[in-house]
């Protein structure tokens, strides 16, 4: 049996294959203007400035972990490394491993006296090239644990180095970074964006970040760049966890019979087991994470505002930021232990 096959004008094909293409072209045309958009960022994101043999950098922490080692990396790039240490054993240990250009000065960030020695001293150093960097690193993270733990002079102590410090620092150096139409980089934290723990570090963290963003808006005219540094968890003398145990001890210890009775005698040990556990889970030994962060920061002509630092922060604690409240809420209260007599 034949069967009679119907072919339709070779028009139909032709307007239904124009059809076809005009309802997807805006999938074509988003798809090319992603892969642009991508390849000019990382263009831009690679542009480096040049000249580093005359930009003063200052970096304060510069004893240990991300500022001193930010410090010998700088001063190899080429840059005048002007590093604030809290010790004269911190700075004359950095001076013997770097270079000639490379200089030190006794600061602590707590002390407005000391700030304005260091800025004194900075003005005479950096003359009329003004100060391309400040790298507001240093910090501390003690004491920290459960909030009713605390009293007010373990929030303040955190706080004055953290905040009070970064605040301080960037005021008080501000006209010579104006001058030079630098950079500040602030180093925040991925606690700066979920607050997990007691104490003042979180509250300090989140601070940073809020000074960082104001700061940003309000001097972006005159050619200053204002970058934000969240690392995550590293092995650095802040996640130590002898001191940390050390503190959470001598606040245990201060509290009151009845406070320490709602908890329960094993709590304690609970929450240190749990807070090894986790350090030593997600802690990462690579701290050139961090540093090359700060690093592209001061040597990118384009700089990002925001650089997150270690594969816990980019897996789990900026993708948390972004979550509702309790689902942070939820998140916390599997993991660390309950009071023995909570309501």
């Amino acid at each position: 049996m034949d069967v009679e096959v119907k072919y339709l004008p070779f028009s139909c094909y032709i307007f239904s294959d124009l059809f076809f293409y005009r309802e997807n072209a805006w999938l074509y045309i988003l798809a090319t203007f992603i892969v642009l958009w991508i390849v000019v960022w990382l263009y831009r994101d690679s542009v480096e400035i040049e000249d580093f043999a005359n930009k003063y950098v200052f970096v304060t922490g510069s004893d240990t972990g991300f500022g001193n080692l930010l410090c010998k990396k700088l001063d190899r790039k080429g840059f005048r490394v002007l590093a604030g240490c809290l010790t004269e054993k911190g700075a004359d240990d950095l001076k013997r491993v770097a270079g000639p250009y490379l200089k030190t000065v006794l600061l602590d960030v707590t002390s407005q006296g000391s700030i304005e020695k260091a800025m004194e001293w900075t003005k005479k150093e950096v003359g009329d090239k003004g100060l391309w960097g400040l790298v507001n690193n240093a910090g501390r993270s003690l004491p920290m644990g459960p909030s009713e733990w605390m009293k007010v002079e373990d929030f303040h102590s955190t706080l004055k180095v953290n905040m009070n410090g970064v605040i301080a620092m960037t005021m008080t150096f501000l006209p010579l970074i104006k001058q030079a139409r630098g950079r500040v980089v602030n180093v925040a934290s991925v606690l700066g964006r979920v607050a997990a723990n007691g104490g003042g570090y979180c509250i300090s963290k989140f601070a940073v970040e809020s000074f960082s963003d104001c700061l940003r808006r309000d001097i972006h005219y005159f050619g200053i760049k204002v970058c934000i540094i969240e690392p995550g968890f590293f092995k650095t003398a802040v996640t130590s966890l002898e001191p940390l145990e050390r503190e959470l001890h001598r606040l245990w210890n201060q509290l009151s019979p009845e406070v320490k009775a709602s908890y329960g005698d094993k709590y304690l040990d609970k929450y240190i087991k749990i807070q090894r556990l986790i350090m030593n889970a997600i802690c990462d030994s690579d701290l050139n994470k961090v540093t090359n962060c700060m690093e592209h920061a001061l040597t990118a002509a384009h700089p990002r505002t925001r650089y997150s630092a270690g594969w816990d922060a980019k897996l789990i604690w900026i993708p948390l930021s972004y979550m509702p409240s309790f689902v942070v809420d939820i998140a916390l209260k599997l993991v660390l232990p309950r009071p023995s007599k909570s309501v």
